[in-house]
Formats: C-alpha cells, sequence, structure tokens
C-alpha cells in the first residue's frame, strides 16, 4: 500500500506506514542493511534509486552506511522493515543507546505487560482516533520522536484532532505513544 492509498480516519493502520527507526548498522547488502535498535530490536532496512542519505545534514553516498555506524532511517514501514526514503548517517552516534536510557525506554520482553506510566504532557486523545499523515509531516514526527525516544520502530504517524502528533512504537515494552507537538517538539510519552 502506498502512502496516498493510508485510510485517512481512525487513527488505525491497515498496512504499511511512514515512520522509522534509529539504531546501529549490523550488516550491509547491494539492497540495504540490517540495523540493531537500542533495545535489541533487528531492523531490515532496503534501500531503493530515491533513497536520500545524508551524513550532517549533507547528502553523502552508501558507503557512508557500514558496520558500526549510528544511523536514522525514515521510510515506509511494514513491522520489522523499513523501506528508506531517507538514511541520517550520525556520526559519533550510539544508535539512541543513551537516549533510550535516559527516557527510559523498556526493551521488550514476552509475557511482560507493558508498565501505565507516563512522562511529560499526554494530550486528552482516545488512542484510535486521528488521521494517519506521510511523507515530510511523518518524517519530522518521527525524527524528533527517535532523537527523544528510541529504541522502538515507529511504524505510524497520527496527527491529532489538537493538530499535534502521536508516533506509534512497536517492538518495545514501553512507550508505544510519543506525542510530538505542532512545533515538532517532543512533549510526552506513555
Amino acid at each position: 500500500m502506498t502512502p496516498s492509498a493510508l485510510p485517512t480516519g481512525g487513527g488505525q493502520r491497515s498496512g504499511p506506514a511512514d515512520g522509522g527507526a534509529t539504531g546501529i548498522v549490523q550488516s550491509t547488502s547491494y539492497s540495504g542493511f540490517t540495523l540493531k535498535t537500542a533495545t535489541g530490536v533487528t531492523v531490515t532496512v532496503s534501500d531503493t534509486a530515491s533513497t536520500t542519505l545524508t551524513k550532517n545534514n549533507h547528502r553523502t553516498s552508501a558507503k557512508e552506511v557500514k558496520d558500526g555506524t549510528s544511523v536514522l532511517v525514515l521510510g515506509l514501514v511494514d513491522s520489522a522493515d523499513i523501506t528508506a526514503s531517507e538514511v541520517a548517517v550520525q556520526p559519533h552516534g550510539d544508535g539512541g543507546a543513551a537516549a533510550a536510557e535516559k527516557a527510559g525506554v523498556i526493551a521488550f520482553q514476552q509475557g511482560t505487560p507493558s508498565p501505565a506510566k507516563s512522562v511529560g504532557t499526554i494530550p486528552d486523545y482516545t488512542e484510535g482516533e486521528g488521521t494517519v499523515v506521510s511523507g515530510s509531516t511523518a518524517d519530522k514526527a518521527t525524527q524528533a520522536a527517535q532523537a527523544v525516544v528510541p529504541g522502538g520502530i515507529a511504524d505510524r504517524v497520527v496527527k491529532l484532532d489538537d493538530g499535534e502528533y502521536e508516533v506509534h512504537n512497536i517492538s518495545i515494552n514501553w512507550p508505544h505513544h510519543v506525542f510530538v507537538n505542532k512545533q515538532f517538539k517532543v512533549v510526552g510519552w506513555e
């Protein structure tokens, strides 16, 4: 499903949606690479002819994406697979490890319930409300969320009724929702 074919209401994802992940490159291939997030989630990243590669906000070549490199990947997410629209090399980055620890991200453990806790400002919303967004709006919200609360995979971005965004995380026990304001600043997570 293409981003333009995503549902326009309800906030529920019916197929792949724009999102992303931050991590350390584990291996590379002709068609992409795998990365591991700060919580140990393995993500398969596919490159396309239109994938943009950047380093320090400037275009760079695929040779910069090598084993051990910290990257932010934005693109179409389908479970633990991302078709990259952008790969940002993060020189001297730690794959989000320090930020995940600071935010209190809890790695996924089967059979362990997610805690009922929140940090910061949580909007008055009901899960499932809002509109799934794509493109540059989803990229900005995902990038903001991954900078503060990395470790999982952002598998969709929902614009809430008040104009703010909920970035939905999978593959971690907590947090599942990161809230980003209209200026693309993280304001809370739960």
